[in-house]
């Protein structure tokens, strides 16, 4: 397990000021919503897309999930962190966890 695997408490994620880089910012971002991996009902492989693919991909999976399933999606979009977090925060879906582990982003969804 790498430090950025380990979990950090949702409170860590104030600690992110608006003078850091943008890079610093979603590295802060994504420790704060890393959590345990919650179990999946629907995994989708969005690797080797980018912006805005995964996104879309994410958003027609959601639809055929009932309320309060959680999909899984795995990502290589270096930006796919803080989408994510836009659109589950646009959307009203749970941003459950994300993780990142050799270049692969897990995001995990809950449907609202």
């Amino acid at each position: 397990m790498t430090a950025a695997d380990t979990p950090v408490p949702a409170a860590a994620a104030s600690s992110a000021s608006a003078d850091k880089p943008a890079d610093a910012n979603a590295q802060a971002a994504t420790q704060a919503v890393t959590q345990s991996a919650p179990q999946a009902d629907l995994e989708i492989d969005a690797k080797g897309l980018n912006c805005p693919l995964p996104i879309l991909r994410a958003k027609k999976a959601l639809a055929q999930l009932q309320s309060g399933q959680v999909l899984k999606v795995l990502t290589t979009d270096r930006n796919a962190i803080r989408d994510f977090q836009a659109f589950c925060k646009q959307t009203g879906n749970a941003l459950l966890a994300q993780q990142e582990d050799g270049g692969v982003g897990v995001h995990y969804l809950r449907r609202r």
